[in-house]
C-alpha cells in the first residue's frame, strides 16, 4: 500500500530516528559531564578531595620521660561535625582536605594547615612545610 507514492512502512521511520537521536544527545552530554567531573576531582592541585573521619580530635604536644608522655593542648581541640565542617570552643568553620593536606578555610582555625599522618591523626604544618610537634588525634565520635 502506498501513500502519496511512498510505502507506509517508511512513514514513521524518520520520526523514530529523530526521537532516538534526541534521547541519545542528552545521554551523551550527561556522560561527558560525568567524565569531566571525575577528571576534575582527580586533577585537583594537591591531590584528591576528601574529608576527615567524624569525631572529636584531641591535640597534644610530646611530653618527656620525667613526666607525662603527652601534654594536652585543650584550646586546640576540635570536632569534625559533618563533611568538611568542624567546631571548637570558639565557633564553627570549614576545612579542605586535598591529598594529605588539611587547610582550615573559615572559622576560628582559618589559615591553619595540617598534614594527615594517619587515618585518625593530623600534625600542624609550619609555613615552610615542616611538621610541628603538635598533633591532633581522633579520640571518639562527635556528640
Amino acid at each position: 500500500m502506498t501513500r502519496a507514492g511512498k510505502a507506509v512502512a517508511h512513514v514513521g521511520t524518520g520520526c523514530y530516528q529523530r526521537a532516538m537521536s534526541a534521547i541519545r544527545l542528552p545521554r551523551l552530554a550527561l556522560m561527558l559531564l560525568l567524565a569531566t567531573t571525575a577528571a576534575a576531582a582527580t586533577a585537583t592541585p594537591g591531590g584528591r578531595l576528601g574529608t576527615l573521619p567524624l569525631g572529636n580530635y584531641a591535640c597534644t604536644l610530646p611530653g618527656d620521660a620525667a613526666g607525662l608522655a603527652v601534654v594536652p593542648v585543650t584550646e586546640a581541640d576540635f570536632s569534625i561535625i559533618f563533611g568538611s565542617s568542624y567546631a571548637n570552643g570558639a565557633g564553627k568553620g570549614t576545612y579542605l582536605l586535598t591529598g594529605k593536606t588539611v587547610q582550615f578555610t573559615s572559622g576560628p582555625m582559618k589559615g591553619m594547615v595540617f598534614a594527615k599522618t594517619g587515618s585518625n591523626t593530623i600534625r600542624e604544618q609550619a609555613v615552610d612545610g615542616s611538621l610541628s610537634e603538635k598533633r591532633c588525634t581522633r579520640i571518639g565520635s562527635a556528640n
